[in-house]
Formats: structure tokens, C-alpha cells, sequence
């Protein structure tokens, strides 16, 4: 979505309202143009955030805001002639903690998305508010139970939810014993290539990391966004340029049967010239 409000920018000359859907459904049609010409086509729209668990009754211009966002972002997804979106959990307080109420929030959408024959994979941030790991994603999505609803997974969220750390010198989680953490960082994965569908994982995104040195703060006067997002933000560089066990990762990933897409993805503040 920020590469058609960046492109909408230079057609238009001038910024691009992001809830301006007219606007963006017709930016997006003339990238589905250059895709074709290029014998290409869009694979998904991506990141849609802080949809579900808004309580209804407490948060309900927020609940309102969040379906008429999606339903915006389905007409732009079917004007880029894509049908799969990419739904990231959500890192807003306010939000219940019932993974049911998560799951059928997750189910009211796949359904409207069903409609048009759209499917939606889940994808966990790893300073998510409630849904930060593979597991728990995976779980709404189970409880969920709908046919167009899977997962997107990413190397580099499930390393940084269980496994490492941008806070510590080491790089890694530093509550559990160096024994402790790996032992349960296997037994993390070997669940996922056990329990989890290949099927049901829409797209795989390969992502490695930086260590940080010095290790990022938490927070600090300038920035009340959390440590593990700004790390998401600009430092994962190409996948063996960093220090994150991908090729772990992607084994286990690999051992559910998955064989669909895969892609890269690559935020690096040091490959800006």
C-alpha cells in the first residue's frame, strides 16, 4: 500500500489520503497495466494492520474504521487484480485478549472476502499485542475455520518472537538460560513442522537481522515505538547477511509440506545510498 501512495504521489503530484480509495483503486489499475505488460502480476497487498479485537460497545468507531479499511482495501486489491491480503496481528492497546473474539473478527472478514474469492494470510509481529508468535496466529486461525484463511510466515517474526532480541548484547532472549532458550526455541519449531498445514501457509517471506551494537533501548525520549519494530523497520539485511538461524527456520517451515511462495523481505537502513 505505500508503494501505490508513493506511486499515486508522482502521478497525481500530490500526497495520496490513504483513505482515499477512489484515488488508489485507480493507481492501482495502472500498476496491474505495467505488471501485465511485463508478463507480471500482483501477488498480494500488504501490510493491513490493527484490524481485530476491537471490543464492541468500547471501541466501536475503531471496530467501524478497521471493516471499512478492509473493505476499501479489497477494492484495491481487485483493481491490482490480486487476491490474497496480508494481515498483520495487532499491536494496539485497547484490544481484547480472547482468542476467540480475535478468531471471529478474523472469521467476519474471511467471509466478506469469500465473496469475491480472496483469501487473507495471517502474519504475527513480533511485538504484536496479544498474537506475536506463530503459535498463537496459528491458533486464531484455527479457531477461526475458514477456508480462505492462512498463514503468512516470516523468518524473521518467528525469530524475533521466541529467539532473539535487538535489546541484548547477545542478540538473544536473555530471561532463560542459554540451554533453556535453545531447547525451547526447537521445540517451538519442530510444533510448527508437526502441527501447522502446509497448505494452510499462503506465503513464506525469508528475513534475517542485524545484531544491534549497541543493543536498542526499549524505548527512549524520541521514539515510544518499540524496540523490536524499529529493528523490523531497518535492519534485516538480505537472508546469511545477518546473525538470525534462517535456514532452521526454514527447514521446519519446510517439513509441513509447504511448497508455495516464497519471498524476501528486506528493510536495511545501510543499503540506502
Amino acid at each position: 500500500m505505500s508503494d501505490l501512495l508513493a506511486y499515486g504521489k508522482e502521478l497525481y503530484s500530490e500526497d495520496i489520503d490513504a483513505y482515499d480509495f477512489d484515488k488508489i483503486i485507480k493507481i492501482a489499475r495502472v500498476v496491474k497495466s505495467m505488471a501485465g505488460t511485463l508478463d507480471l502480476r500482483i501477488l498480494l497487498l500488504k501490510p493491513f494492520e490493527n484490524f481485530e479485537g476491537w471490543k464492541l460497545g468500547v471501541s466501536d468507531k475503531e471496530r467501524d474504521d478497521a471493516f471499512a479499511r478492509a473493505r476499501g482495501w479489497l477494492e484495491v486489491m481487485d483493481a491490482a487484480g490480486t487476491d490474497m491480503l496480508q494481515l498483520c496481528s495487532s499491536d494496539t492497546e485497547g484490544i481484547s485478549f480472547s482468542y476467540n473474539y480475535l478468531a471471529n473478527d478474523l472469521a467476519k472478514l474471511a467471509d466478506i472476502f469469500a465473496e469475491r474469492g480472496f483469501r487473507i494470510a495471517f502474519k504475527n509481529h513480533c511485538w504484536a499485542t496479544h498474537a506475536s508468535t506463530w503459535g498463537k496466529i496459528w491458533e486464531i486461525v484455527k479457531k477461526a475455520n475458514r477456508p480462505n484463511l492462512g498463514l503468512c510466515l516470516n523468518t524473521f517474526e518467528i525469530a524475533a518472537s521466541e529467539y532473539a532480541d535487538p535489546t541484548t548484547k547477545s542478540g538473544l532472549v536473555e530471561e532463560l538460560s542459554r540451554v533453556e532458550l535453545e531447547s525451547r526455541w526447537r521445540s517451538s519449531l519442530a510444533a510448527l513442522a508437526r502441527t501447522v498445514p502446509g497448505r494452510l501457509i499462503y506465503i513464506l517471506q525469508v528475513s534475517d537481522a542485524y545484531r544491534m551494537d549497541p543493543p536498542m533501548e526499549e524505548e527512549n525520549r524520541y521514539q515510544s515505538q518499540p524496540a523490536k519494530s524499529r529493528w523490523s523497520d531497518g535492519y534485516r539485511p538480505q537472508p546469511s547477511e545477518g546473525y538470525l538461524p534462517v535456514h532452521i527456520i526454514l527447514r521446519a517451515i519446510l517439513q509441513t509440506g509447504f511448497r508455495g511462495w516464497l519471498s524476501m523481505e528486506v528493510f536495511d537502513v545501510n543499503a540506502i545510498i
